[in-house]
């Protein structure tokens, strides 16, 4: 069956039940939204303060083929087996964007006996965050071109503005567009463009923000653009939107509640993209399951190089988390990838390009245990399509580097199938004390942090600012030269080169634009032609989601 098939034949439990049964979670803390799918109240995650943090693990990958490679299909086939084996675990999940949902990648809710659900309502709509954050964010935007049209006392450069829109859905013809056409009732002519909702810095707010007050300071100290002249920062408080935006992220900031197909509790909260954005779920979320469970299992989103450093050196930092182990997903399939086989030809068995790739997963190990400073357990994402042969390599080349390996089928088996490793997770994890390395140090001037990350973990042998990136870096120095920074690189490879697999060293890294984003507390650089907003493919997923005179949806994965 496909993975919408098994979702939809689920014997889902109330989420009220299970909350309660499992946590402890009282009914009047929960916010329904249906039968299956719930918002906790922040009243309840601020009472959870004083109790001790969980164990946090933390589910990333090598660098991926177009389809990903099983991040979320392991947290959560990793989860259930841990509650399989009497050990009290939660997910914290990633929400889905309907841009890869209806484009190439597809829906982000696990995969064949290893999924949450409802699975079409959490790649749809889900509660509405997404909706709530793409509002927020617009309204800051017409806020903008609303205060220029009456007077603009703020002396906005109407050439300067920094504040995009943004829509969730991959549409590259939105990418740059001219507003204010039609003469004078319609404000000023100006250049504008849109990015995709999970790169919007309202979604990275919401996701690092402790709570109401929290999230209303960070969205304050937004810079929207620049006086004209003397190009002062100008702030979406003196605009007063700061207010108006947090009421309309009133629920969106309360976590999600969902089950697995075993009918194990999960939050799913947040979703910015990890190539574009911080690629990590929300603080809230990540500290409340460390609260209510005595294991935490989440993600961070695509390749090790993007997620995991992004989830170390912002999410940690800011946060004060200290994960207790990584696991890295691999699949032979992936690995014969970057060996340079082509796409339709990754279910053959291949045993050279599989060694030829192993160089990609070797990279990630590295830069985990030596620059991440944490242990990490390889999982190699079953496919039913591996032979023997290929598993029986990829674990003795594992084995040579001294890296613990297992072999998880909870696609095909659910929580049963990641018992053993489950078993490995907890025992790494269980002798050992929760802490982490960051990359860069808080210090080092941005230039350098950019330089740390692209030469550290990438293999560069330098970077390369435009002249204009350079200067913007420099001026920024005095007032935010503390903040992390958070790369817009291609998912695809170390390098900028989507086209470059395995573990390229010795290329340049250039950095062509530069973003401040000051609520969210980090600089964005994005790395040669990254695009903010995606575009769909020749063929998309929207061509093949239907859904029927009963309700029912097919052709979502």
């Amino acid at each position: 069956m496909s993975d919408i098939e098994i979702a939809q034949k689920a014997e889902m439990k109330p989420i009220i039940d299970l909350a309660k049964q499992q946590y402890d979670i009282p009914p009047e803390h929960l916010d329904p939204y249906g039968h299956y799918k719930a918002k906790l109240s922040l009243e309840y995650v601020n009472s959870l303060a004083d109790k001790p943090d969980g164990k946090l693990i933390l589910v990333t990958a090598i660098s991926p083929t177009p389809a990903g490679e099983g991040k979320t299909t392991t947290t959560v086939g990793l989860g259930d087996a841990m509650n399989r084996l009497g050990k009290k675990t939660i997910m914290c999940l990633r929400e889905p964007s309907l841009g890869p949902c209806f484009g190439i990648k597809g829906g982000a809710a696990g995969g064949g006996y290893a999924q949450v659900v409802p699975m079409e309502d959490i790649n749809l709509h889900f509660t509405g965050d997404f909706h709530a954050i793409g509002v927020a964010h617009n309204l800051l935007s017409a806020m903008i071109d609303n205060h220029i049209n009456h007077g603009n006392a703020l002396n906005i450069d109407p050439r300067l503005i920094q504040w995009k829109r943004v829509v969730d859905m991959n549409d590259r013809a939105l990418r740059k567009v001219v507003v204010g056409i039609g003469g004078t009732p319609n404000g000023y002519l100006r250049e504008d463009g849109y990015d995709i909702v999970v790169a919007s810095e309202v979604m990275a707010i919401l996701c690092l923000a402790t709570g109401r007050a929290d999230l209303k300071g960070r969205l304050g100290r937004i810079v929207i653009g620049y006086t004209r002249g003397d190009r002062k920062p100008i702030y979406a408080r003196e605009l007063n939107a700061h207010g108006s935006m947090a009421a309309l992220l009133k629920d969106a900031i309360k976590p999600n509640l969902v089950q697995t197909l075993e009918n194990n509790v999960a939050i799913i909260h947040g979703g910015p993209f990890a190539n574009i954005a911080h690629g990590c779920n929300t603080v809230t979320a990540t500290k409340t399951g460390m609260k209510i469970a005595d294991y935490c299992i989440t993600e961070a989103g695509f390749g090790a190089d993007l997620g995991a450093e992004k989830f170390v050196d912002i999410k940690c930092r800011m946060a004060g988390l200290k994960p207790s182990a990584v696991v890295l997903v691999a699949t032979i399939r992936a690995l014969k990838f970057h060996g340079g086989i082509a796409k339709d030809k990754l279910n053959t068995e291949n045993l050279q390009a599989l060694e030829e790739g192993f160089v990609n997963l070797e990279r990630h190990l590295s830069n985990i245990t030596n620059h991440f400073g944490l242990p990490c357990v390889i999982c190699i994402n079953h496919f039913t399509f591996d032979t023997d042969a290929e598993v029986n390599l990829l674990k003795q080349k594992c084995e040579a580097l001294g890296a613990t390996c297992v072999v998880s089928k909870h696609w095909a088996e659910g929580g049963a199938g990641a018992e053993d490793l489950a078993r490995e997770v907890l025992r790494v994890v269980d002798n050992r004390e929760p802490g982490l390395s960051f990359v860069y140090d808080e210090n080092l001037p941005l230039t350098e942090k950019i330089e740390a990350i692209a030469t550290k973990l990438y293999g560069a042998s330098s970077v390369t600012f435009d002249a204009k990136v350079q200067s913007q870096l420099e001026a920024w120095s005095k007032d935010y030269g503390t903040f992390p920074v958070c790369i817009a690189k291609t998912q695809m490879s170390f390098s900028t080169d989507p086209t470059l697999k395995g573990a390229p060293s010795g290329h340049t890294v250039s950095i062509r634009e530069v973003r401040l984003a000051n609520g969210a507390g980090f600089i964005v650089a994005i790395a040669g032609n990254m695009m903010t907003m995606p575009g769909l493919p020749k063929v998309p997923a929207a061509e093949r989601i239907d859904i029927d005179d009963e309700g029912k949806i097919t052709g979502l994965f």
